[in-house]
């Protein structure tokens, strides 16, 4: 599916990115990305969405929108190493700039990351470096966290960290549930990510030596949710 609008003066095909999606589940924020990328019309296309699960609800959103899609079933392999290296061939077949992880639940190994490295980015439902990891929302609670969030950050091979781009910021209300909290962190999710992967399609990020990413069009990196 290709993003830019045509017209004088706007991208040609030739200057296209390729965008490849990885989900699990129903894609809720592959749905946004792709929503983004052609209402703002991108200088990309979105070049696959590629799941580990073939009942992945994503899959049915993106063949309607013409995006092609593949399944790499990881139970079909004997280790992470075999699957990963599967999904790498795969993932190359599409000639990549940028790699989404979009609700991909597994856990990528070292040499996965290290073959995308500069071009795979993940978003995370807490404020990183705080809560890696799973039930982010409710250890935030437990915490007795003011504020919760979500972050977009590129992928390292230390689970959940990696240079920063991008975060939500929300605060935490006195009756929240991990529920609650969750559905509007979710919602912020679907402005910061979308945002994230349009600066790196864009080439508007740059990461220092120390790991710390400048949006180079003077973009805010936080938005503030309700």
């Amino acid at each position: 599916m290709t993003c830019a609008h045509g017209g004088p003066g706007h991208y040609t095909l030739a200057r296209m990115k390729n965008i490849v999606l990885l989900i699990s589940g129903r894609g809720s924020n592959m749905e946004a990305i792709v929503n983004a990328c052609a209402q703002e019309g991108w200088p990309a296309r979105i070049a696959a969405v590629i799941s580990n699960k073939a009942t992945a609800g994503g899959l049915a959103l993106a063949a309607e929108r013409g995006i092609p899609t593949a399944v790499v079933d990881h139970k079909q392999f004997d280790s992470r190493e075999a699957f990963d290296a599967e999904l790498a061939r795969v993932i190359d077949g599409f000639a990549p700039d940028v790699v989404v992880l979009a609700g991909f639940m597994r856990i990528l190994t070292e040499g996965f990351v290290r073959h995308f490295a500069g071009r795979l980015v993940n978003i995370h439902p807490s404020l990183l470096p705080a809560f890696p990891g799973l039930h982010t929302h409710q250890r935030a609670l437990e915490a007795g966290c003011k504020v919760a969030g979500a972050t977009v950050h590129l992928v390292t091979p230390e689970l959940d960290h990696g240079p920063i781009i991008l975060q939500a910021v929300v605060p935490v209300q006195a009756d929240d549930t991990e529920d609650a909290l969750s559905a509007r962190v979710l919602a912020q999710e679907h402005v910061i990510y979308p945002r994230a992967v349009r600066w790196m399609v864009e080439g508007a990020l740059q990461v220092s030596d120390a790991g710390l990413v400048r949006q180079l069009q003077g973009q805010p990196q936080v938005v503030f949710g309700a």
